[in-house]
């Protein structure tokens, strides 16, 4: 498959992944600065950087479906990389979070597109998968973000805009999602041949669930971190400690744009362990938060500067998009 259009790249769905990452960080300092009063510009920034990767993104990815919908179709019916044009609908909704505090109508206005993409994608997605016939080795962490993510990042937005029963009601369904995929998942993970190198990036998706739905969990509730808030961070940080073993295993892949999986587990992992802080903890949240906060930093720095390596030198876009390739 040609990997451009005309002058225009052929964008896979996946690269919306890099706005949730950049977003998240910026999530991140946003509460440090409430926490720590750290400099408010750095969570601004990096909120503006997230939201012009997403308009650059965007545009590519509907011109793809303009100008090459054969391609596009090809994506989309992909065992794997269907599952990323979810991210299309997500990374819209944290658009919206991070333009609330500047213009409420607008960020309302594009986190109600971003929700009815997500819903829309979800739905359709999840009616193929429930139909069956589907090859057990094309079972990856990608499931999760279609009604996972979506429906937690749904509890987030809700929540920031100030509707969280409603967020309640999109946590719940991103919860019992995340179980029963979980339960797939692993059953092919436990039981089938491993996965290639070129999917085993996708495998940082796996700390996201835990992470981001501690998240949901704490914007849609109040008072000090309970019992629930501290089992999601726990089983979020057993993933990491996996994923950590596991690591030498996954980098027999380059480290390329498909790592970007791992940007949005980690930096909600962070946003949560500092929220417990900002609400009232000073247990283990509070000796972790500051740890994780400036590991996730450096994790991040250096996946961002490895992408702009890669786009300087024109290997961000591999020469055909294979399954969960990048």
């Amino acid at each position: 498959m040609s990997t451009r259009i005309g002058r225009l790249p052929l964008v896979p769905a996946s690269f919306f992944g890099i706005v949730l990452g950049l977003i998240g960080l910026g999530g991140s300092w946003r509460i440090a600065h409430q926490l720590w009063a750290v400099p408010s510009m750095m969570g601004e920034l990096l909120m503006a950087l997230g939201i012009l990767v997403w308009g650059v993104v965007l545009m590519l990815f509907v011109s793809k479906w303009i100008m090459s919908s054969e391609a596009a179709w090809t994506e989309a019916l992909h065992p794997v990389q269907c599952c990323y044009i979810g991210l299309a609908g997500v990374s819209t909704m944290l658009v919206a979070v991070a333009v609330q505090p500047y213009h409420l109508v607008a960020a309302i206005c594009v986190f109600s597109i971003g929700l009815g993409f997500t819903l829309g994608f979800a739905l359709w997605r999840t009616g193929h998968l429930w139909r069956g016939g589907r090859d057990p080795a094309a079972s990856t962490p990608v499931l999760y973000l279609p009604t996972v993510a979506g429906s937690f990042v749904t509890a987030i937005g809700a929540a920031a805009f100030g509707f969280p029963q409603w967020g309640k009601l999109a946590f719940g369904a991103g919860l019992f999602s995340w179980l029963a995929v979980e339960s797939v998942l692993l059953n092919r993970l436990y039981t089938s041949e491993p996965l290639a190198p070129a999917v085993r990036p996708t495998l940082g998706i796996q700390l996201a669930p835990a992470t981001v739905g501690a998240l949901a969990y704490l914007s849609v509730t109040d008072g000090p971190p309970d019992t629930v808030a501290y089992a999601l961070i726990g089983y979020g940080l057993l993933q990491l400690l996996l994923l950590v073993r596991l690591l030498p295993w996954i980098l027999e892949q380059p480290v390329s744009a498909a790592y970007w999986g791992f940007s949005f587990g980690l930096t909600a992992l962070s946003s949560a362990l500092l929220r417990m802080v900002l609400r009232g903890d000073t247990g283990p949240a509070a000796t972790m938060a500051p740890v994780v906060f400036a590991a996730v930093n450096l994790i991040m720095a250096a996946l961002i500067l490895r992408t702009l390596w890669l786009l300087a030198s024109g290997k961000v876009l591999p020469p055909t998009v294979a399954p969960a390739a990048i």
